[in-house]
């Protein structure tokens, strides 16, 4: 019998693509993915923002200096339209060859009642949080199954969720919709794109520290609220997103598709 050997977690030679990734846990996703290995390009709105975060990736420790860096690389784009997602990916996908990892990070939330709840505020939730993720999986896997050169080669999605999209929350009516309706998707593409080798899961993280919740975190009152709702009495970092994103990207998960990997301090344990 031969010994059990560890799946590696190392993502050599594969290509990764993560939206929303200027800032907070898109960031921390395209980091740990190129630490792992990966070549890895970066998606969001503003260049600027995405220059200094490709700077950020390749300053960062975590990479050996005598091996050959894994490459990085941005795009300013807007995940929201429809038609620009699928022209890069098809031609980038044409130049370079189709991504292997995708995490659908870009997202927004404007916390409000149902009473005050504005259409337009509405639309802009729904457009990012669960349309652009469509869009960009749509893209992405169209160029997998098309792909001539190693066909059938494993591919990861993952989609960041939330431990909203497990419970409700005040003022999120809209916000838990939204990452509830990304869990179903989840599980229905995770069977719809299994035999392919496709795997797709989420990570639901709870409250973290991140230039996107540095404003409700400010308010001690809310601070409060998000740390007693975990069973470690606090928020989390993005370091504590980075192994999460890695295991699920590599053949460390290979039996893995259609969970949620719970990042929520045991928010949803109680």
């Amino acid at each position: 019998m031969l010994p059990l050997l560890t799946p590696s977690f190392r993502l050599d030679g594969r290509r990764a693509l993560v939206t929303g990734a200027s800032s907070g846990i898109g960031l921390a996703a395209a980091a740990a993915l190129y630490q792992a290995g990966a070549d890895v390009t970066l998606i969001a709105r503003s260049t600027p923002d995405l220059i200094a975060a490709c700077a950020n990736i390749m300053g960062a420790t975590g990479v050996n200096d005598t091996q050959n860096k894994p490459k990085v690389a941005f795009h300013a784009l807007d995940v929201t339209n429809s038609a620009a997602v699928t022209e890069w990916v098809v031609n980038d996908a044409l130049a370079n060859g189709p991504f292997q990892i995708l995490v659908n990070n870009a997202g927004t939330n404007r916390p409000s009642t149902l009473a005050e709840l504005k259409d337009e505020d509405l639309d802009a939730v729904v457009d990012l949080n669960i349309k652009a993720a469509l869009y960009v999986s749509r893209a992405v896997v169209r160029s997998l199954l098309g792909s001539t050169n190693e066909p059938n080669k494993p591919a990861s999605i993952i989609n960041v969720s939330s431990q909203m999209g497990h419970v409700g929350g005040p003022k999120r009516a809209v916000y838990c919709a939204t990452k509830h309706a990304m869990e179903g998707m989840t599980k229905a593409l995770a069977w719809e794109l299994g035999r392919q080798r496709i795997r797709v899961n989420t990570i639901c993280p709870t409250y973290i520290e991140t230039p996107m919740t540095a404003g409700m975190l400010a308010d001690p009152a809310f601070r409060e609220f998000a740390e007693n709702g975990t069973a470690l009495g606090r928020v989390g970092q993005l370091e504590e997103v980075m192994g999460a994103i890695v295991f699920l990207a590599s053949d460390a998960s290979s039996l893995v598709t259609g969970s949620a990997l719970m990042l929520d301090g045991g928010w949803t344990a109680h």
